[in-house]
């Protein structure tokens, strides 16, 4: 029977950033998706989160499910909790590692594949050089170390859908130094850069 479901479930990627220029499904798309689908079947989805803690940090493990009151199917994520999130308070913090946890449960259970991108406006599925040198601006305006920022720029080159494309702009977002310290970089930087991953 999941077989059957998840071959009926088509999720479309509702929601647009419009830093990245991209489309990408969120908690809710999925949701919206699957209820017309397992409703009339006999089945009824549950979400659940629970906090957990492994090594020394917090996680949001929520577990998606799917039950007719005979057969039960699941599927579990975690999504940890960040110390600080620039512009959050506690509770937001939360609230969004909640939906990105509850997103790859769902993800899971009902096999989307979020590298398929078949809805989004770009029309090929390897991120373009101008996407990535979005990313590469980016690496230029964190505290990240010249360490750190070579293994940020080998990241962005060896990038080859929008889901990994999506982790590492929101990673970098987070380390975006305030504006009164950020120093723009020349094309000539960015290009000495890019050699060195060659």
């Amino acid at each position: 029977m999941l077989a059957k479901i998840q071959s009926l479930i088509k999720a479309p990627k509702g929601q647009f950033n419009s830093f990245g220029k991209y489309k990408y499904r969120s908690c809710e798309d999925i949701v919206e998706a699957v209820k017309p689908v397992i409703n009339p079947l006999g089945f009824y989805l549950t979400l659940t989160d629970e906090v957990v803690f492994i090594g020394n940090r917090f996680y949001i493990k929520s577990t998606a499910r799917i039950s007719n009151g005979t057969e039960v199917y699941e599927s579990v994520a975690y999504a940890r909790e960040e110390d600080q999130k620039k512009g959050m308070d506690g509770s937001q913090i939360s609230g969004a590692s909640s939906s990105y946890a509850r997103k790859y449960a769902l993800n899971g259970l009902f096999a989307i594949d979020d590298t398929a991108d078949s809805d989004a406006t770009n029309k090929h599925e390897v991120p373009t050089d101008a996407e990535k040198q979005i990313l590469r601006n980016l690496v230029f305006r964190t505290s990240l170390t010249e360490e750190q920022r070579e293994s940020a720029f080998e990241s962005i080159e060896k990038c080859v859908n929008y889901e990994t494309y999506q982790k590492i702009q929101f990673r970098l977002e987070d380390l975006q130094l305030p504006l009164d310290q950020v120093t723009n970089p020349t094309q000539k930087e960015i290009s000495k850069h890019i050699k060195k991953l060659k």
